[in-house]
């Protein structure tokens, strides 16, 4: 077998106007593939450049009925629906798991768990109607490597992940597979602002902080945090037809965090 065969493909992408939601829009785009991102803030992926158009729609994904809606309009406007890449996610730090409010709790698992059961729901169906198609869920290194700094967060990923095998379960009869992927520090805008505070207070510039992180805060043994685009190529590999045979994986793109397990 040759080639991604993700030519024509629907795409649709939560959170993707920034980071790896992004670079991911891009790199599927780059396939000609027929893309589609929700986000609040979705003009970067509507300036992605080439001959690929990405349909882009402005969205609370926590609205009620949004993720819905936004499934069923893109489907009509597309002819359906191929890949669902569940990337949105917030990730706040707390003090303490003590400082964690329920209120906390609720909004940040509505965002990083309840959007991708949603979308998950809505397009299943369309994708059945074609015959079978791909999800893609973004779990993170933290799912399995817990942080207390992140308490809610590592939770929420937990749950994707296992959101994700239980997909794969069920639909694999009907054509679908579902798969994780589970990035590790990744220079998204979000860390890029952590490591410019970090900077600060380690009084390095930024780049030098960047390398400080990586090789001895995380001890990443790469050394280097992930680019967005890394992350990304294995989300298109994960969708595409080279992937056929696998289903309810978790695919770490961590710099090699996980031998610390």
């Amino acid at each position: 077998m040759t080639g991604y065969g993700l030519k024509d493909k629907v795409v649709l992408i939560t959170g993707g106007g920034s980071g790896i939601g992004l670079a991911t829009a891009t790199a599927f785009a780059e396939q000609g593939a027929r893309v589609a991102v929700a986000d609040r803030n979705p003009a970067a992926a509507a300036a992605i450049a080439g001959d690929h158009a990405v349909d882009t729609t402005e969205l609370d994904v926590t609205a009620d009925g949004a993720i819905a809606g936004w499934v069923d309009a893109v489907a009509d406007r597309l002819g359906g629906v191929d890949v669902l890449v569940n990337n949105v996610g917030l990730a706040p730090f707390r003090e303490s798991f003590l400082s964690v409010t329920d209120e906390d709790w609720r909004s940040l698992l509505d965002v990083n768990f309840f959007a991708a059961v949603r979308a998950s729901r809505a397009a299943i169906p369309y994708m059945i109607e074609r015959g079978g198609g791909a999800i893609v869920s973004l779990a993170s290194d933290a799912a399995t490597q817990p942080d207390p700094f992140f308490v809610d967060y590592a939770v929420s990923k937990a749950a994707v992940l296992s959101l994700s095998k239980s997909l794969s379960m069920e639909f694999g009869p009907r054509g679908i597979r579902s798969n994780c992927v589970a990035p590790g520090p990744t220079a998204t805008p979000a860390m890029d602002s952590f490591i410019s505070s970090l900077s600060t207070e380690l009084g390095k510039g930024f780049e030098e902080t960047k390398e400080y992180f990586a090789k001895d805060m995380r001890k990443l043994p790469l050394g280097r945090m992930n680019d967005p685009a890394d992350v990304a190529a294995v989300i298109v590999f994960l969708a595409s037809d080279l992937a056929r045979q696998v289903t309810g994986a978790s695919y770490r793109v961590d710099a090699g965090s996980h031998v610390y397990l």
